[in-house]
């Protein structure tokens, strides 16, 4: 669970270990590469294709950082908020952006959800930052990846590529400021490098499952994460649970709930459909 290991990392700042991990995710996926034979294949993405690498980089960074700081100051709740909230911030992306039209279910989600983050902001007393900016920054690279014409590993690629530069001025800076933790024995050392491999298993795990799982099942099993992600927080960081940020996740898990079922029906009347073609 990345509660469990970022939450290891707290000995070094969160600039840091967002560095390192673009940095050493970017190291293992290129070694992949390498021993299938396929690194040359870079070569071969076109300019727009890498623009759009460098709109899904800045996204994901940002989404990183973003969890890194979460876990590491104690706000492990508030960023499983943020992947729970995420489906929903996805679709109102849809209607913004691209004018898609929503079925009454859909509004119905849509509209808990923003009554949710109402009462949670009244709870926490501002709004929920963290959750909020991991919800769009990963819709956003959702939306990215969409449109982006490449397998997962050339797509990841890609993107630590664009980043790996900002990355290493920044562990170079700190450095030669004294203030980097890699390379301050060997546990830290491990830690650092570990979170290359914790960062692309998953991602190409879910890659590899999206292709051969039904879409009902994916779309319940991405609620597994976050439900875990707040079940650490709650057992194991002892974070606060208030009445209130329950009737909060309360709305959310009805939203989400209304969402998913609208979702696996509208699946199963197109499959029916097809197969009646």
């Amino acid at each position: 669970m990345f509660p469990a290991f970022f939450g290891l990392l707290d000995f070094a700042g969160p600039v840091e270990i967002l560095a390192q991990r673009i940095l050493w995710t970017l190291v293992v996926v290129l070694v992949l590469l390498l021993a299938a034979g396929r690194l040359r294949e870079l070569g071969a993405i076109d300019g727009r294709t890498w623009r759009l690498a460098a709109v899904a980089a800045a996204a994901i960074s940002i989404n990183w950082g973003t969890y890194v700081y979460g876990v590491t100051s104690g706000h492990v709740v508030e960023c499983a908020l943020g992947y729970f909230i995420n489906p929903l911030v996805t679709v109102l992306f849809a209607v913004v952006l691209f004018r898609e039209r929503l079925v009454w279910p859909q509004w119905v989600a849509l509209g808990l959800g923003g009554a949710a983050v109402v009462v949670l902001t009244v709870d926490y007393g501002k709004p929920p930052v963290i959750a909020l900016v991991l919800a769009c920054s990963f819709a956003t690279y959702g939306l990215v990846k969409k449109v982006i014409r490449l397998d997962p590993m050339r797509s990841v690629a890609a993107e630590g590529v664009v980043s790996a530069p900002f990355a290493l001025a920044v562990i170079i800076a700190l450095g030669v400021r004294g203030d980097a933790e890699f390379g301050h024995g060997a546990g830290h050392t491990a830690l650092m490098v570990a979170t290359g491999p914790v960062t692309l298993i998953p991602l190409l795990l879910f890659a590899f499952a999206a292709s051969r799982v039904p879409l009902s099942t994916m779309g319940i099993l991405q609620y597994l994460t976050p439900a875990l992600q707040l079940a650490w927080g709650v057992l194991v960081g002892h974070e606060p649970m208030p009445a209130s940020r329950w009737i909060g996740f309360g709305l959310i898990w009805t939203a989400l709930a209304v969402f998913t079922a609208d979702a696996v029906h509208r699946s199963r009347r197109l499959a029916r459909r097809d197969a009646l073609g």
